[in-house]
This record gives structure tokens, sequence and C-alpha cells, in this order.
């Protein structure tokens, strides 16, 4: 990324911001719900806890890019929304528990976040 003449990074975009700022939601959420999941130890809780544990690594390393400004930051953006949208619908089968729902919209919050900084980096 070039350096302006007094060499300081060039602003992050509004995309990239809010990107940034809902990986990180996302990633608390998955953590939380991840604890949630242990606490049930069923078989469906277990089903949802690998594609929580994905989702919280993929938004954590998204977000990590983004503020480093890797010229890849787009491409992961855009699997993290991919992997979003996986423990999103992992999640809603699961309608009955809150922490299981709250995940999920920050799941679908944080996929559309990345799509959307995936458009305006295009």
């Amino acid at each position: 990324m070039e350096r302006s003449a007094a060499g300081s990074v060039p602003e992050m975009s509004r995309e990239m911001q809010e990107c940034i700022e809902a990986c990180m939601a996302c990633h608390s959420m998955c953590e939380e719900t991840m604890s949630a999941c242990m606490q049930m130890a069923s078989a469906p809780s277990m089903q949802v806890m690998r594609a929580v544990m994905d989702c919280s690594e993929m938004t954590r390393m998204c977000a990590d890019m983004m503020m480093r400004r890797s010229p890849m930051a787009a491409d992961i953006a855009e699997l993290c929304a991919k992997i979003c949208d996986m423990c999103g619908q992992a999640c809603m089968a699961m309608p009955d528990d809150p922490v299981m729902m709250r995940c999920a919209e920050a799941c679908r919050r944080c996929a559309q976040m990345c799509r959307a900084m995936t458009a305006a980096a295009m």
C-alpha cells in the first residue's frame, strides 16, 4: 500500500471500518456461543460448535488483515462472508436458544459487511 508524502498510511474506507467492527462483534458472539455449546454437550450443539469455531477464527483473521491493510483482505472478506453464512445457518437450527439467535444475527451482519467491503474494494 502506498504511503503519502508524510509517510502515513492512507485512511481506511468506511466500508472497511464497518466490516472490521462487524467481524469483531461476530468473533465475540461466536466465542460466547462456543461456551454455550460446550455447556449443552448434545450432538446438535457439537455440530453447531464446529461452524462457530470456524467462524470465530475467520472473523478475527479477517479483521486483523483489514487492520494491517493486507492486499489479500478483500479475498479473505469474501471467504469470511461464506463462513459467516454457514455459521448463521447452523445457529438457526436451534431457534429456541437466544444465544444461537444472537450469533446467527451477528453472522448475518458480518457477512453483509464483508460483501460490502469486498464490493467497495473492486
